[in-house]
């Protein structure tokens, strides 16, 4: 049996505020391509399908799309619901979608339950297990604590009651949606610490022919037969180095036979850039970066002002700025004496920031903003005060 290991599609996600649902897109069509090419006999989705629990119409139309024509091929689908799903909303129409070859498990009830499906050598038992939240199990399963590792115990044990109950030639697969220890992080992924606590051992997998893990957006073997997938796309700087893709397994009378990486398309490279501004835009090593999205750390001694709209002339596809993060300054004036005015307040402020004073220009606008905000010509004078026709009292403090 072949199965094309996916997971974390996160349909409808944007990076950066920009739309990547005609880049989801053309990922769903590499994953039918390699369908065809590689004749696989099963595509199991481990969580994540959507990004949010209701997810945009588009995306909604996109994973129609997606499982209508998966249905249509040559495959059968197994999907499990993750942290960013709603099960019920994921879930819906499971029962009629069984019946065409796309089977969907996104509720805690139907785990030790599997997907039984069959090849030359006998019967493949896929556990899809869902999203697993420890606060809502705690009671219904009679949970010891309030973990993951103990949620995705006990459902381990309902695993192997039921494999135990199979032919011993019956082959093992476990989906399953969680931080496994021995696997790195991205940013891109919402942490579901319980009590500062996400990561589940891997022992809880043993004895699993082919463990096929969502959650984390990068590619990992933790054990020949235990493996992240990743996201298909890129979802933060961070993961810039990732190669994305999924995992083509092989499982024969045995089990496991191999287990081969297929790349997925690249819409768009990720790159991040650091130095000056000046280096950044003469720098002709750079030339091959022009058409990416850039992330930005500028290490001027001072901020260069339009430094966005400069970097854009040869970036256009840059989507963050950002500073190294300043070292405290003992110098660094407290809270204003009392009586300082506005304006000196929004001139020293420029001068931390950016290590060098405003122009006379700046000056005379941030000036005209203060004013326009703090004086109104007219406005009551209370009987009894002290303010002038600028509305500062004998404290020193705005009354506008």
């Amino acid at each position: 049996m072949r199965i094309l290991h996916t997971s974390d599609w996160h349909l409808g996600r944007s990076f950066h505020r920009e739309d990547l649902l005609g880049h989801q897109g053309a990922f769903v069509d590499h994953l039918l391509e390699v369908v065809a090419r590689e004749e696989v006999d099963v595509v199991v989705v481990s969580g994540d399908v959507y990004d949010r629990a209701l997810p945009h119409v588009d995306a909604v139309a996109l994973a129609d799309e997606t499982f209508a024509r998966l249905a249509a091929s040559r495959a059968q689908v197994v999907v499990s619901s993750g942290n960013h799903d709603s099960a019920q909303r994921l879930g819906f129409g499971s029962r009629l979608m069984d019946a065409a070859g796309v089977f969907v498990r996104t509720d805690a009830s139907s785990v030790g339950r599997p997907v039984v499906l069959h090849d030359q050598h006998g019967d493949v038992a896929i556990h899809a297990l869902p999203y697993l939240d420890p606060s809502a199990l705690l009671e219904p399963w009679a949970l010891a604590r309030r973990s993951h590792e103990v949620a995705l115990a006990e459902a381990m044990v309902r695993v192997r009651a039921d494999l135990a109950a199979r032919p011993a030639t019956t082959r093992s697969v476990v989906m399953a949606h969680a931080f496994v220890a021995g696997a790195t992080p991205s940013e891109s992924e919402r942490d579901i610490s319980v009590g500062g606590v996400s990561r589940v051992a891997t022992g809880l997998f043993d004895g699993i022919d082919y463990t096929a893990l969502g959650h984390l957006h990068g590619r990992h073997v933790l054990a020949e037969g235990l493996r992240y997938c990743g996201s298909p796309l890129a979802y933060s700087f961070s993961e810039a180095d990732h190669v994305k893709g999924s995992w083509l397994v092989e499982l024969g009378a045995r089990g496991l036979t191999s287990a081969t990486w297929i790349d997925a398309p690249v819409p768009r490279r990720l790159t991040r850039l650091a130095g000056t501004l000046a280096e950044l835009l003469t720098d002709p090593s750079l030339a091959d970066r022009e058409d990416d999205w850039v992330q930005v750390t500028l290490t001027d001694d001072r901020r260069p002002a339009r430094a966005m709209e400069k970097l854009r002339r040869r970036f256009p596809h840059t989507l963050v700025l950002q500073f190294p993060t300043p070292v405290a300054d003992p110098r660094t004036p407290g809270r204003p004496a009392a009586g300082t005015s506005d304006h000196a307040i929004s001139l020293d402020f420029v001068r931390h920031v950016r290590g060098s004073a405003a122009t006379a220009a700046e000056s005379s606008l941030l000036r005209e903003a203060i004013d326009a905000c703090c004086h109104d010509p007219d406005q009551d004078v209370l009987v009894g005060s002290t303010a002038g026709p600028g509305g500062v009292g004998d404290h020193g403090e705005a009354t506008a």
